[in-house]
């Protein structure tokens, strides 16, 4: 059976389409805390994450993006730690408690559901993050910055991956926006600076993704779980 073959820039398009227009409803308020909202923003990202592994085993490179190097859980949570610290100073100085875009964080916080409500399920929410991160990664850092690199150089791939990895959340801004603060900047920017931590470490590593998964669930663990950046903790 003959393979499809797609030009590299419909496939970028496609990717980023398959995101957006999912996460687009997923953030939608109708969706908050419900399991309609993991399906819409994790689903779509684990079948392209399908779709990239076995793009790559074809063209030989699947083995060195899932190969670990050594130091690479050393590196990943290093990194989650300065992603945390760094997502904490930014929402704090861009939407302060107390003001009008303080509403960004609670719109969020109020998507992804409060902890009661995620308590029971944490054997569930851990796998859940550690398997989105894996497809996160393979997808963005693996598969599209891979496409990238092929058609215009390795040098500013994984830069401009993480733009377009941004470009994916943007739709959610206007999911997520609130009548006095606007469409809700916190989600793409967010995106756009991991997008550049996690491409670093998959360029520092010779293209093996697997420090990158580790900063990533790290990451997404303390901030959906441990050390969430409003609410108290609630």
């Amino acid at each position: 059976m003959p393979r499809v073959s797609v030009p590299s820039h419909l496939l970028l398009v496609l990717v980023v389409l398959g995101v957006a227009i999912p996460a687009f409803f997923g953030w939608q308020i109708q969706h908050a805390g419900t399991f309609t909202f993991w399906l819409l923003v994790v689903v779509p990202t684990l079948i392209l994450a399908l779709l990239g592994a076995i793009r790559a085993q074809r063209h030989g490179e699947l083995r060195d993006w899932i190969k670990p190097r050594w130091g690479d859980a050393t590196v990943g949570v290093l990194s989650g730690v300065v992603l945390v610290a760094a997502a904490y100073a930014f929402t704090r100085m861009v939407s302060p408690t107390g003001g009008a875009r303080e509403a960004w964080l609670a719109r969020i916080y109020m998507q992804i559901g409060g902890l009661a409500d995620l308590r029971p399920h944490t054997t569930w929410l851990a796998a859940g993050i550690i398997v989105a991160s894996m497809a996160e990664e393979l997808v963005w850092r693996g598969l599209v910055t891979t496409v990238i690199a092929e058609q215009w150089g390795s040098r500013r791939a994984w830069v401009v991956s993480a733009v377009l990895y941004a470009v994916a959340h943007l739709p959610a801004a206007w999911s997520l926006a609130d009548p006095s603060a606007g469409p809700n900047l916190l989600l793409p920017a967010g995106a756009l600076g991991a997008g550049l931590v996690w491409g670093a470490l998959v360029r520092l590593k010779g293209g093996s993704l697997v420090s990158a998964i580790i900063a990533h669930a790290f990451f997404d663990w303390c901030v959906v779980v441990m050390f969430r950046l409003w609410g108290n903790g609630l």
